[in-house]
């Protein structure tokens, strides 16, 4: 998603067409969404705002190095790039999100549910009662000290 969104992004800076932006990152989202190992597919569906936010950033840094004010001119760049190309950030991302789904996303939705609730039932079980009536009163000189634990 990155290669493709930087590269495009060039071209679309040198050649003044700004639609090869938004295409490229499109067509970056389908390729990385068909060539993820199902396990990682989670992870990919987030990441693209995050992927076009550092692409954007990449392509307006390279076009804006030596025209006067860097700062100024990253800031007015990335926030028109943004705005100029947020459609195709939001299409990528459902792409992403509908190709994913079709090949197993709910899987994975199902296994990372079932490890947070098998997580959250533990802790609940060790913090429900924290006073251990199972255990006799002894004055601290009868007690054993634990391995951990210093007089």
């Amino acid at each position: 998603m990155f290669a493709a969104g930087v590269v495009c992004g060039l071209l679309s800076r040198w050649f003044g067409v700004p639609l090869l932006a938004g295409a490229g990152f499109a067509i970056g989202c389908a390729l990385a969404a068909f060539a993820t190992r199902p396990g990682d597919l989670l992870t990919l569906v987030v990441s693209p705002p995050l992927v076009f936010f550092a692409a954007t950033f990449t392509v307006v840094l390279a076009t804006t190095l030596g025209q006067g004010s860097l700062l100024r001119g990253l800031t007015v760049g990335v926030l028109t790039a943004l705005a100029a190309t947020a459609p195709w950030l939001f299409f990528g991302t459902l792409l992403v999100l509908v190709i994913c789904l079709a090949r197993g996303l709910m899987t994975n939705v199902r296994e990372l549910r079932d490890k947070l609730a098998g997580v959250r039932l533990f802790e609940k079980e060790e913090n429900e009662n924290p006073v251990r009536w199972d255990e006799s009163p002894t004055t601290t000189a009868e007690r054993r000290l634990h391995h951990g634990e210093v007089d």
